[in-house]
């Protein structure tokens, strides 16, 4: 016996098999494609500063040009993260109060009703799975997931962008908190995407609609028979009568257009509201400590006994000169963090190196990392060719530390 909300083609003449029926149209499409786009760069670019001491990691932040620059375009893609979500808000208000179009994306009872019928399906018990509206309840998870991660990573990307105004309000331990939030659900959704929609969308069965806007009669039998069911039988909700329409997009315009400029400047206060104290610090210029020509006055003259040459705060040594330089140049990716497992905290930590090899090589300058990095050029802690030129000599010396 055939299901009544399914039409066979046997049975109905009129059906044409290599029918086509719209499933998004242009506007959703651009949507999802910034969506996918924005998403994609902002995985790529943020992962790998979740767990910066990975090779892949590292790896992946010297193909965007450093640290720094990844955080530019990681904060570029969140941008049109949030312009899109506001403009998917506008176009859902549009739907529901100009088009009248029901609500497809919530949970209904229906949605229980077909997931204990999939169960059953799959268990042996059924010979079909449930019949599908527009959305079946996994694509309205999906969905409800992707609001729920924009939100906490909106509200927790402002506390991190934002540290010092957060902290005016909150306590200074939600900063490091949002921090882990933000990691973690950013994990979480790429996880989810790789997982759960690029297997069911790309690779059981790769969906098209996305792309080309549009389902084959073959294709909503499958995936929507109720949704197909409702169109053929004419009670598919229509659009409004031409009038009545331009009489709600009257009403509506001036209040999306107000609603845009309000999100509109919550986006540009978001990236504007303060210089982040989270921020990779510029690059500063490296001096010697300041050593008076003449002696200070002093109350009492006192001998003071004669530095040996090579001795001193300027000496040509690891403390004398080069552990402030490479604090003030390397510091913020090879200091605590050991971005690429190399740390410049302490000659022995550079003598033993990252993932690369020894960061300093005693006499031999050229199996010495730092300086085949630095002798590349365009490295975010690049030194100046005089400060190059002192550390070629200080290691060809044997890199002594004081």
């Amino acid at each position: 016996m055939s299901d009544p909300n399914t039409t066979s083609m046997q049975e109905s003449p009129t059906v044409q098999p290599d029918k086509t029926y719209t499933r998004f149209d242009l506007s959703q499409r651009v949507e999802h494609f910034i969506l996918l786009v924005s998403f994609t760069i902002l995985g790529i670019t943020g992962i790998p500063q979740k767990y910066p001491n990975q090779p892949a990691s590292d790896l992946i932040l010297r193909l965007f040009g450093g640290i720094e620059m990844a955080r530019q375009i990681h904060h570029i893609a969140a941008i049109a993260l949030m312009v899109v979500s506001v403009y998917h808000v506008i176009a859902l208000a549009y739907r529901i109060l100009v088009l009248r179009s029901p609500l497809t994306m919530l949970p209904l009872l229906d949605d229980f009703k077909h997931l204990f019928q999939d169960i059953g399906y799959y268990l042996g018990l059924r010979k079909h799975k449930g019949y599908y509206g527009r959305f079946n309840y996994a694509e309205k998870v999906e969905y409800l997931a992707v609001v729920w991660g924009t939100l906490v990573m909106a509200i927790t990307g402002f506390m991190m962008w934002n540290p010092i105004a957060t902290a005016r309000y909150l306590p200074g331990q939600w900063i490091p908190a949002a921090k882990a939030a933000h990691g973690g659900e950013a994990l979480l959704a790429v996880l989810s995407i790789v997982i759960w929609h690029f297997y069911h969308v790309h690779i059981k069965k790769f969906n098209k609609s996305m792309f080309t806007g549009k389902l084959t009669r073959e294709e909503m039998e499958h995936e929507h028979p109720a949704e197909l069911a409702s169109i053929e039988t004419g009670e598919h909700h229509k659009l409004p009568e031409p009038a009545v329409m331009r009489k709600r997009q009257q009403v509506f315009a001036p209040f999306a257009a107000g609603f845009a400029l309000v999100l509109g400047f919550g986006i540009y206060s978001f990236v504007s509201f303060e210089q982040t104290a989270i921020q990779t610090i510029d690059r500063g210029e490296s001096v010697a400590v300041f050593v008076p020509l003449t002696p200070t006055p002093r109350p009492t003259p006192t001998q003071l006994p004669t530095p040996e040459p090579g001795e001193g705060v300027g000496a040509n040594t690891w403390l004398g000169q080069y552990e402030a330089l490479f604090r003030n140049r390397c510091g913020t990716c090879h200091g605590i963090t050991s971005v690429g497992g190399l740390s410049m905290a302490s000659l022995d930590q550079a003598l033993v190196g990252g993932n690369s090899g020894p960061a300093i090589v005693p006499g031999n300058p050229a199996d010495s990392m730092l300086i085949q990095v630095q002798e590349a050029g365009g490295h975010p802690g690049q030194l100046t060719s005089e400060e190059l030129s002192r550390v070629i000599d200080w290691i060809n010396q044997g890199a002594p530390e004081q």
